[in-house]
């Protein structure tokens, strides 16, 4: 079983997530410039091995896409076709900034490292990793119990 990578992107930077081998907990990775993403996903996958890739994906109140896809989109063709072989699924990423300045707050974070950008992008990229895998697993129990 490989691990699943969680991918909040943005204009600057994408943050990382990942699961552990057995894919149940969601654990930030590293965050990297937008030009760096690709040369450090196989940097990664030459020591690792990836089942899936799960994407933010912005979606508006009414769940019509945000404007922002027009950044993204380019990403999810080329990252399809870096890694044609490993599945891609993209999950909603409303309020992931919001919900990691919660955690960084409750976790006690000092004002001065809550500001730190790449902390808060790795929280979303786990926020929205492990919200996936979550949903998986509602999904799996759904079909058990039928």
């Amino acid at each position: 079983m490989g691990r699943i990578i969680g991918i909040d992107f943005g204009t600057k930077r994408i943050g990382l997530a990942v699961t552990d081998p057995l894919q149940i907990i969601a654990s930030p990775l590293d965050t990297v410039g937008n030009n760096e993403f690709f040369n450090y996903i196989s940097g990664y996958m030459k020591t690792e091995t990836v089942e899936a890739f799960i994407i933010g994906y912005p979606v508006q109140m009414n769940n019509q896409p945000s404007e922002s896809v027009r950044f993204i989109n380019p990403f999810i063709k080329k990252l399809k076709a870096t890694y044609p072989s490993i599945d891609i699924h993209l999950a909603d990423e409303r309020f992931t900034s919001q919900m990691a300045m919660r955690i960084m707050i409750e976790g006690g974070l000092k004002k001065k490292d809550r500001q730190d950008k790449s902390m808060v992008d790795k929280i979303s990229a786990s926020i929205i990793l492990q919200s996936y895998l979550e949903s998986r697993s509602n999904r799996n129990d759904n079909k058990n119990k039928k």
